[in-house]
């Protein structure tokens, strides 16, 4: 299915890797020109190489930190060169390991973390990249949150609260931006086996929660963000699509 955006370009946040590279994987599929944004700058290059001899696009890398104003500053700069961009992917980090109830989440440095990386870094980058996609009468926002934004999870608090701040904002944008052509939507995945699952939570422990007694992949979240970013999602904003394998209950 042609998505009719081959010769657009992304910003996409968190890209080097993971839930983030997948997603660039798949909007490079579709010829979408990539500025991708991540910590690591060795990262950052094989993540370009990989992209760019498989899908013949142009790509673009800042290295530097979401929480930063002066290295969001700079991804600005980039994604407003050669025309500018006309989507974003918004991709924040994992809360810290390990995740503990919320009556365990006792250390300062823990909630700070968190809503550095996750809140404060997910309205910065919205404040400094929503306005370079003005103007056209087309654009896309599209976040990739957490399914706990509509069911919380257990031991997920430091997920739950942050990115719940982040869907009201999104919210708030998707009203705002409409007349201007832009629409604003998320994604909400549940159970995603990643390169990066870490040992502190079991796999075959998460899977039994979730009716499909499977994990989703990266590619499956790719494909939903790739979806919300088409011209074929014009007429869609404010939404979030979950993608938990029928874990969440919540009737709305």
């Amino acid at each position: 299915m042609d998505l009719k955006i081959a010769g657009k370009r992304a910003v996409v946040i968190c890209g080097s890797a993971g839930l983030g590279l997948a997603v660039c994987e798949r909007l490079a599929a579709e010829g979408v020109n990539l500025v991708v944004f991540a910590r690591d700058p060795a990262n950052l290059a094989k993540a370009r190489d990989q992209l760019q001899r498989a899908h013949k696009v142009q790509v673009e890398t800042v290295a530097g930190d979401i929480t930063s104003e002066a290295d969001v500053d700079r991804l600005a700069g980039v994604a407003a060169e050669d025309g500018g961009s006309q989507i974003l992917v918004l991709n924040t980090p994992r809360p810290p390991s390990p995740l503990r109830d919320f009556l365990d989440e006792n250390d300062n440095a823990r909630w700070d973390q968190a809503h550095q990386r996750q809140l404060h870094g997910a309205l910065l980058v919205l404040r400094k990249i929503t306005p370079l996609l003005l103007g056209t009468g087309w654009g896309r926002i599209v976040a990739i949150t957490s399914a706990s934004i509509k069911q919380p999870m257990p031991k997920h608090a430091l997920s739950t609260i942050y990115r719940a701040g982040v869907q009201a904002a999104l919210k708030h944008l998707a009203m705002e931006l409409a007349p201007k052509g832009v629409t604003v939507n998320s994604v909400a995945p549940a159970v995603v086996v990643t390169p990066n699952w870490t040992v502190t939570h079991s796999i075959e422990a998460r899977v039994q929660t979730v009716p499909m007694k499977r994990a989703g992949t990266p590619e499956e979240v790719a494909a939903a963000v790739a979806f919300f970013a088409s011209d074929l999602a014009g007429f869609i904003s404010g939404d979030t699509l979950q993608l938990d394998g029928g874990q969440t209950l919540s009737l709305v």
